[in-house]
């Protein structure tokens, strides 16, 4: 038979740490002996509790140290005097901390939570964005027709490395190049059709100076590159429509098709022949990107696809009628009123519990289609726009994956962490009257998270 050999271990836990103290050889042959080694007797090997419960389901913390902290936590200065708070329980949804629970509080971009969440319930995980080009009414004309993809890209970004692959403006124009050329046709007109969204291109809500300063572009449903003017700069085309279009021809014209001169905005006829397609990244990773990212433009794209699955107008007002119908039939529209899917409305109003509400609800295990939404918000001192959070809190780093809101006056997070006994909770801290000097709040909101995952 072979030779079997068992390790016995003795771990102590104390100021020297773990130490290996003995081992013993067992031998099976016949008759069956024992080889011992020199050291003393073997005693019962003694093992600690996992350091993290299964399921996320350790011991509740203490409410009253978990009040304790918080409550001084909160009363930072930095804050101002508008500052809500919640922590949930995630299993049972209990409320274990409030301080304004149920008060509605500007969002910023945690607003990007109530639109991930609508758009996973709403679209699927698996639907995509599609942008085509389809035959035009006359002999000789083909029209492009814009998906509400914001992630197309140009060939000046179609090599870059991000996450999810974009699908590529090239690819397009090579695919319809191919049908042209297949079908004898080797000079054509081109239109563009943006219709698909209806109403303002920017909300009346917005301050009038995010599309000059680069926070977000036009919303159109033909844009390339999110409409930024150049790669790597925020500055935005006054019309991401056009500018697609032109790159479009460009492109044909450098594949062989000769484009007559024409831009003209028309509405491809019903049911006109498809002669090319290309496909944006599934919903569910359009929705990380929009939350590592803090994507403004893409979670207003996906505010209006909800919006058009809804039956409502692809706008502004018709988006945010959609998303409360979603948020209704999944039981949490209560203390949640928006005017866009991205939070740069002030308007916005979230109450902290329904925010850390709708966290919990995304990482149930009753709701696995909602859980990319987990898995795209930022990682504590890791990735996206909490990657430089955190300072000097390594305690925290990888434990807390939350959402970060920032507004004029306005520091928001909302996420979710596990205490110190395993227990998986959700938190929402929202302050909407910051003094000057956001950063100072940043780091105060940091804190408070921190607190609950040690507590």
């Amino acid at each position: 038979m072979a030779l079997v050999t068992l390790v016995l271990l003795q771990i102590f836990v104390g100021a020297a740490g773990a130490h290996l103290l003995t081992s013993d050889v067992l031998v099976e042959g016949e008759p069956e002996t024992i080889v011992a080694s020199a050291e003393p007797p073997p005693v019962p090997v003694i093992t600690a509790g996992p350091v993290l419960a299964a399921g996320g389901n350790g011991p509740l913390p203490a409410k009253g140290t978990l009040a304790e902290r918080l409550t001084e936590a909160l009363g930072d200065p930095a804050l101002g005097r508008s500052v809500g708070a919640a922590v949930l329980d995630a299993e049972t949804g209990a409320l274990l901390f409030g301080s304004g629970p149920a008060t509605g509080i500007t969002p910023a971009s945690t607003t990007k939570v109530v639109t991930a969440v609508a758009s996973m319930a709403s679209l699927g995980p698996d639907a995509r964005l599609s942008t085509r080009v389809v035959r035009g009414s006359s002999p000789g004309s083909i029209i492009l027709v814009g998906g509400g993809d914001p992630t197309l890209a140009s060939p000046r970004t179609a090599g870059s490395p991000v996450y999810p692959r974009p699908a590529s403006l090239a690819t397009l124009a090579s695919r319809t190049a191919r049908a042209l050329k297949a079908a004898g046709v080797s000079k054509v007109t081109v239109a563009y059709d943006d219709f698909l969204y209806t109403g303002p291109r920017t909300a009346a809500t917005w301050k009038p100076g995010y599309v000059p300063e680069g926070s977000v572009a036009p919303v159109t449903a033909l844009m390339i590159d999110e409409g930024r003017a150049s790669r790597g700069s925020d500055q935005r085309v006054s019309d991401p429509s056009r500018a697609t279009h032109a790159a479009f021809v460009s492109l044909l014209s450098k594949y062989g098709v000769t484009v007559s001169k024409s831009a003209r905005r028309s509405k491809a006829p019903a049911g006109a022949q498809e002669l090319a397609r290309v496909d944006s990244a599934p919903v569910y990773a359009l929705v990380e990107r929009a939350l590592t990212l803090s994507d403004n433009d893409l979670s207003e794209a996906l505010a209006r696809h909800v919006a058009i699955k809804e039956g409502e107008p692809a706008s502004f007002d018709g988006g945010a009628a959609a998303v409360g119908k979603v948020l209704t039939r999944l039981g949490a529209a209560k203390g949640v009123r928006v005017f866009d899917g991205s939070g740069l409305s002030p308007k916005n109003r979230i109450a902290p519990e329904a925010l850390a509400r709708l966290v919990s609800t995304a990482a149930s295990p009753a709701n696995p289609g909602l859980h990319p939404i987990i898995s795209g918000m930022p990682v504590a001192g890791f990735s996206g726009t909490l990657g430089h959070r955190f300072g000097k809190i390594h305690s925290a780093y990888g434990l807390i994956r939350a959402k970060t809101g920032t507004l004029d006056g306005v520091n928001t997070l909302a996420g979710m962490t596990t205490t110190r006994g395993g227990r998986l909770v959700t938190f929402a801290f929202m302050a909407d009257k910051v003094p000057p000097g956001w950063g100072k709040a940043e780091a105060a909101l940091d804190r408070l998270a921190a607190a609950v995952a040690a507590s």
